[in-house]
């Protein structure tokens, strides 16, 4: 698929998520582009995947050329993605060629000649009437060259001819020491530069991508992480910077009728963020089952994200206060995530909630609880607020639960996190007549007016029970 954008630069979209919106379209149609990384970044997956996608999405058929890795194995690392690449060879839409370079039988003397890349890849897309190309890599095939002055023409020539085929061309490179490339030259003469990073911190990997150049055409500029698993490649795209979204003026019901009247218009607004903060044990989990269920009943489809248990164990805890799950699971109506919070760092899981959003397509989200992640709040604070943004310029209702001190106790952090939110509920427990009892109220709801008492309430096989007043807990029946 080809699109112009408003200054009329031509540009092949890449179908994959998040890419598109930080290269505002794609990678420019009828032009190279250089993909650079070190080993293991993704240059050969991502690139195999802008194949596939030109096939699927656009019917644009593709050539592969790899000077390392067997067409087989090839197939078989993309087969892993569920691109089905031999089908596509049989259809004659894609071909992946290997040509065997050995650095040994080459001889540097006179002019380095091309040509005999240049009739084989043209024999190629010729075959197949390809309009995108891939050639991985360019260490491999210029491997037993030193002169720069001829490896500086003989990449002009290569990129020219490239452009008078009138393809669009991706090329991987590796990464050097001190320069994006290992000869250094090879960005130069590209008219678009992409730089793929796989970095360790903290003992968590996160792969990055970032725009160092494109000629013609704005761009992202920042380092934006990206996903790689079983589902492909998604990448995670900057926030709006305008603050444009559209709020809506509907509301959607907690989930519990009693809770809906401590808001002035009788639940919370549609697109909203919601905190459900509290001290372990006080029912954060439940209020965010309140609402996937209230939502699913309605049809309306739901994600629920869970960083502590596994769905199993969700959908038997919130049996035991009469919210049952898992016949919407079987719907369809609802999906239940569940990893690790150290599977990634915290970005990742972001693109992994992001992609999920955008290929599920749900109206609500609960993301349970956002304080099982750890590392630089100022990090953690960023990455929130681009997922806040995903929602909201999506009509998504999202409630996330942290694990709070008490509010006197309240620290920086925390205080950061709500400023975030729409809405701010805040759940404790308190001790009454040798008892302990939990308690509910919200701290704030922008734009809805709402009660200010502390309510108490109790958690039973019937669902949640609210108190008229904290005084009358002690005699409330908790299962």
């Amino acid at each position: 698929m080809v699109s112009a954008t408003r200054r009329g630069i031509p540009k092949a979209a890449t179908g994959i998520v998040g890419l598109d919106d930080i290269t505002l379209g794609g990678f420019p149609a009828g032009r190279p582009t250089l993909l650079c990384g070190g080993p293991g970044c993704g240059k050969t997956m991502l690139a195999l995947t802008f194949l596939i996608n030109g096939i699927r999405m656009a019917g644009e058929h593709g050539v592969f050329v790899s000077f390392e890795e067997q067409s087989a194995e090839l197939a078989a690392n993309a087969d892993s993605l569920g691109y089905q690449v031999g089908e596509h060879i049989a259809a004659r839409q894609l071909i992946i060629d290997h040509v065997r370079i050995e650095r040994a039988e080459i001889a540097e003397s006179g002019e380095y000649d091309l040509e005999g890349l240049f009739v084989r890849l043209g024999h190629a897309i010729d075959t197949v009437n390809a309009r995108r190309v891939v050639l991985d890599t360019l260490e491999a095939l210029f491997s037993g060259f030193s002169d720069t002055t001829v490896l500086r023409s003989e990449f002009r020539r290569l990129f020219a001819w490239l452009k008078d085929r009138g393809v669009t061309a991706l090329i991987t490179a590796e990464r050097g020491k001190g320069d994006l490339t290992r000869f250094g030259i090879e960005e130069y003469v590209s008219d678009c530069v992409i730089l793929l990073d796989h970095r360790v911190e903290d003992q968590i990997t996160t792969r990055r991508i970032r725009i160092v150049k494109y000629r013609g055409s704005a761009h992202g500029t920042n380092e934006y992480p990206f996903l790689i698993d079983t589902d492909g490649i998604s990448v995670l795209p900057i926030t709006s910077a305008s603050l444009a979204h559209t709020p809506s003026s509907d509301v959607v019901s907690t989930g519990n009728s009693d809770f809906d009247t401590m808001f002035g218009l009788g639940g919370y607004y549609r697109g909203s963020s919601i905190l459900v903060s509290g001290l372990a044990g006080a029912g954060k989990s439940t209020l965010g089952a309140m609402l996937v269920e209230s939502a699913c009943a309605r049809g309306e489809k739901c994600i629920y994200f869970a960083f502590e248990e596994s769905p199993a164990q969700i959908s038997r805890n919130m049996r035991s206060v009469g919210i049952e799950l898992d016949k919407y699971v079987a719907s369809g109506l609802l999906l239940l995530e569940s990893a690790r919070p150290s599977l990634y760092g915290f970005e990742m899981h972001l693109a992994r909630m992001a992609r999920d959003l955008h290929t599920f397509g749900p109206r609500h989200v609960v993301i349970d609880p956002i304080s099982a992640f750890s590392g630089p709040s100022q990090e953690i604070h960023s990455a929130l607020m681009r997922l806040v943004d995903i929602c909201k310029s999506t009509g998504i209702t999202a409630l996330f639960t942290s694990l709070a001190s008490t509010i006197a106790e309240m620290d920086a952090d925390e205080r950061d996190i709500s400023s975030l939110m729409d809405c701010w509920i805040f759940l404790n427990t308190v001790e009454s007549s040798g008892r302990r009892n939990r308690t509910l109220s919200i701290l704030k709801s922008r734009g809805m007016s709402h009660s200010n008492h502390v309510r108490a309430f109790a958690l039973t096989d019937h669902g949640l029970i609210l108190e008229d007043t904290l005084r009358t807990a002690a005699s409330s029946p908790e299962s």
